[in-house]
């Protein structure tokens, strides 16, 4: 892979380019991987979370996501009818409903973590060796830093 810069003029000589390029491929990818599975990426996010952990709000999810509240009562709904979660009244504030997978969106999220996971395989292929862990590590670095103030602070 060549680290010369493009020539000026260039749309790939744009940083934003580039990362909205990759973006747009691997989301193509992964959409192809998960739609066998009934999912989408936003159902497939709320699966990952719920697969790791305790039962949660349909806030926190939406705040772990950092998806809007609306938006997360329509994933959830979607997902409670694929029979993939259920909702529950939380003991502690029964006001709150907690959120889990059931067995079927256990075997949901086992079978779509495979299929996503060689989605990414499949756009880090054109990579030599390390060099998609070091990617990761870059972008990791990059979304990690503290954004500017805005100008009303």
């Amino acid at each position: 892979m060549s680290s010369e810069r493009p020539a000026a003029g260039e749309p790939s000589e744009v940083l934003a380019y580039l990362l909205k390029h990759a973006h747009q491929r691997l989301m193509a990818l992964a959409d192809t991987a998960l739609a066998p599975h009934g999912l989408d990426r936003k159902e497939f996010g709320v699966l990952r979370v719920l697969a790791a952990g305790e039962p949660l709000s349909q806030q926190a999810l939406a705040g772990l996501l950092g998806v809007d509240p609306t938006t997360m009562v329509a994933v959830l709904d979607a997902l409670e009818d694929k029979g993939i979660v259920t909702r529950r009244p939380d003991p502690a504030d029964r006001r709150r409903n907690q959120i889990a997978l059931t067995a079927r969106g256990q075997a949901t999220n086992a079978a779509a973590e495979a299929a996503y996971a060689a989605a990414e395989r499949e756009f880090l292929a054109p990579l030599a060796g390390a060099e998609g862990g070091e990617l990761r590590r870059m972008l990791l670095a990059l979304v990690a830093v503290e954004p500017p103030p805005s100008k009303g602070a």
